[in-house]
């Protein structure tokens, strides 16, 4: 065992060894010494002992193995873990504990299950990583083979498992890429052509249904199999996932085995519902798509150019999540300081309840790969989570302090990371909050259920969301909130900032959606220094930065928002925003709106740069009026009326295909918004931007921006760093600061708490 003792200098605030004390004079070294010595042998003086307790795992190893050398590993993680807690029952960890895992595939039929048995501590944490230099993938998938030529070009292999009812998956991987179940239409969507529900309504959108009246030609009755089909239904803000019962080919009418939670409709105007049919033995007419029935337990592949089944990797995922972090918050059991790095993991499998189609929110009821409840100062660092049929990580009740840092998350069937806290009022320890995500990668996710965010946060207090990259999902990017309305929420102090999110509703299957997206009360909630773009949607939505029902006391300041196809900004309704210094530009159809008037102050719009070739300026038009209500201060005196619901001031508005007389406030000219009392002081001027047709929004120093007051906005650290990236980086305390509530309420300081 060897032992290195490091002394930190006060100047560096780095540890560096040291062979000698340096001292002002010899005198002082001579007198010194001694006490020094015997200080370095009991281990105090704030010396830090780097010992390791090592155990290997390996794929040719042998769990009766003694796990202690690369000569004589364990096989399975299981043994490692078990290995731990023989350790610690010996006595309190004394040395940090690594569990090192040779190169290889190690198949998870059950997850690992982690509680506090298996916990390290602050000292001396348990780490399970790759051996250096090499790749270790935890997969929940089975390998398919016996593939033999069904007819044309379509293969076929028989799972009997599937058969007996005991296995269904909606994802299959071919060499280690994504491809798509058989469909129809093979491009683009179905439209409802009338429903069945007997709601008169449009706004009455959550009602059931199982069944709609489809156009002629698009579907078959003629189908063998239909009950193997799924229609996936788009609507609103939610995706439905529906089993086929039966289909009428004389009323055109198709029927589910359960019902929709929301009516076919797709919008508050009359839109109907898009649709597709998934898993129909005859739409299996596309190169790299498949089929699988349930009744006979039949895979069907047809192959892409080049691909030999006879050797091709196919893989189908089987175990739904590989490591569960299971405390007892409500009996103070934790599991705590357990990292996880330089792993992957991949594979896993989520199938929907039967009569649970999808209809949470954010795609709220899929589980994900790694689940978390109870879980203290543990992590999750460069790790590859990918080719996954659940969200990739999810945390529970009581969970605080963890740390998600430098990992690679791509081709996800649902969202990233899910924070999903307990609401206010309940028990103090099942709280959670105060973890880090950061540096991460989020790419093409929400391929099964479109409705997932990249990052949700439900309910939870005090996180910090930084230097992420999120893209190519169908949804929202950020998500913060879920309480909706007014209403008291666990929602705070959490930290959005220099995230990078672009190319979010590529598909434009769903609407309502933004790049950020706040919910709910949110006091002391900062929103900075993001670059959001490319952002789509269906029918409506589509915005950048999106306020939604009741967001309160949200600061958003320094984010740069271009190339959206609604508002770069949107506000539904909302208490006391404050929205400064930021650039929005390039909105297709519009720049930023409101869409619904309340008596009080919804946003302090001060000191942004708003630039557009195209669409409106405001939206929507009667919605910009203020409504005059009355206010007090101060108990003893008389209520004070007054009408200002909306202040936007040191601004400047630039469209270079337009003069200032052109503009269009919401209805309004521009000498009209200012006799309301707005933008007194704002400028219709070109701010200057070295090269906005290139999304260059830097300032040039002549700026009249810069003259009025406005702080250029640094996007050079925006999304992962390098250092979080690569083997040496570690997302800690040290380097990546926990966000504490004083900081962001002093930021926002002045707004209603």
């Amino acid at each position: 065992m060897i032992h290195r003792i490091f002394i930190k200098t006060p100047t560096s605030g780095q540890f560096h060894a040291k062979n000698k004390i340096t001292a002002r004079n010899a005198q002082f070294r001579c007198n010194i010494r001694p006490a020094l010595v015997l200080l370095f042998a009991l281990g105090v003086m704030g010396t830090e002992v780097q010992a390791e307790k090592k155990y290997y795992v390996a794929p040719n190893g042998n769990d009766q193995n003694i796990g202690t050398s690369l000569q004589a590993p364990f096989q399975t993680l299981t043994r490692a873990q078990q290995a731990v807690r023989d350790l610690k029952a010996t006595g309190t960890l004394t040395e940090q504990v690594t569990i090192y895992i040779k190169g290889g595939t190690y198949s998870i039929t059950e997850p690992l299950l982690l509680t506090d048995e298996d916990s390290g501590n602050e000292r001396c944490p348990v780490t399970y990583t790759a051996l250096p230099g090499e790749k270790v993938l935890l997969s929940g998938g089975e390998r398919i083979n016996g593939w033999k030529r069904y007819k044309g070009d379509i293969w076929v292999t028989t799972l009997p498992e599937v058969q007996e009812g005991k296995w269904w998956f909606r994802q299959l991987y071919v060499n280690g890429e994504v491809r798509g179940r058989a469909r129809t239409p093979n491009q683009g969507v179905f439209e409802v052509a009338a429903t069945t529900d007997t709601t008169t309504s449009m706004r009455s959108y959550q009602v059931p249904s199982d069944s709609f009246i489809y156009r002629e030609g698009d579907l078959d009755p003629k189908w063998k199999h239909p009950e193997n089909g799924e229609a996936i239904i788009y609507h609103y803000w939610t995706d439905s996932h529906l089993p086929i019962q039966s289909i009428d080919g004389k009323k055109n009418c198709i029927t589910f085995g359960y019902s929709s939670g929301k009516v076919f409709r797709d919008g508050f105007h009359g839109d109907l519902a898009r649709y597709v049919v998934e898993n129909i033995l005859e739409t299996l007419d596309q190169p790299g798509e498949w089929v699988l029935e349930r009744s006979t337990g039949r895979l069907y592949y047809m192959p892409l150019p080049g691909e030999d089944l006879t050797t091709a990797k196919v893989i189908a995922p089987k175990t739904e999540k590989l490591i569960q972090f299971k405390g007892n918050p409500r009996e103070g059991k934790f599991v705590e300081y357990i990292n996880f790095r330089n792993l992957a993991m991949g594979y896993t499998n989520f199938n929907l309840p039967w009569g649970d189609c999808n209809n949470s929110q954010g795609s709220a009821s899929v589980s994900a790969c790694i689940e978390m409840t109870g879980s203290r100062h543990c992590s999750i660092e460069q790790c590859r989570l990918y080719n996954l049929g659940t969200f990739a990580v999810e945390l529970f009740d009581g969970c605080t302090f963890n740390r998600f840092c430098g990992n690679q998350l791509e081709n996800l069937a649902a969202g990233g990371f899910r924070l999903r806290g307990t609401e206010p009022g309940n028990l103090p320890s099942l709280r959670t909050g105060n973890n880090t995500i950061s540096d991460n990668t989020i790419a093409y996710y929400g391929l099964t259920y479109p409705s997932a965010v990249g990052i949700l946060v439900m309910h939870s207090d005090c996180n910090t969301i930084a230097h992420n990259l999120i893209h190519h999902g169908d949804y929202t990017g950020i998500s913060v909130g879920w309480s909706w309305g007014y209403q008291r929420s666990a929602a705070r102090n959490n930290l959005i900032e220099q995230n990078h999110i672009h190319d979010i509703g590529y598909h434009n299957l769903l609407s309502d959606m933004g790049g950020i997206y706040t919910l709910g009360l949110s006091p002391g909630t900062a929103v900075r220094n993001n670059l959001v773009h490319d952002v789509n949607a269906n029918r409506y939505g589509g915005w950048g930065i999106y306020a939604d029902e009741g967001s309160t006391s949200v600061l958003i300041e320094n984010n740069i928002v271009y190339n959206t196809k609604y508002g770069t900004f949107n506000i539904h309704y909302a208490k006391d925003l404050t929205v400064r210094n930021n650039i929005f530009a390039m909105g297709r159809l519009q720049q930023y709106s409101r869409s619904k008037q309340e008596k009080h102050t919804t946003a302090y719009f001060e000191g942004n740069i708003i630039y557009w070739t195209q669409g409106k300026l405001m939206v929507e038009e009667y919605k910009w009026d203020n409504i005059s209500y009355k206010m007090s201060t101060n108990p003893y005196a008389p209520p004070i009326e007054t009408n200002i619901t909306y202040v936007s001031d040191w601004n400047i508005f630039y469209n270079p295909n337009l003069t200032r007389d052109q503009l269009d406030f919401g209805g309004r000219s521009w000498t009209q918004w200012q006799a309301e009392g707005h933008d007194l002081h704002s400028l219709y001027v070109d701010p200057m931007f070295v090269d906005p047709e290139n999304h260059d929004f830097r300032l040039r120093p002549d700026s009249p921006a810069l003259k009025l007051g406005f702080q250029p906005i640094d996007m050079s650290h925006v999304g992962p760093r390098p250092q979080f990236l690569s083997n040496g980086g570690k997302c800690n305390k040290t380097t990546d600061k926990q966000i504490c509530p004083e900081t962001v309420e002093q930021a926002t300081s002045g707004q209603n708490k």
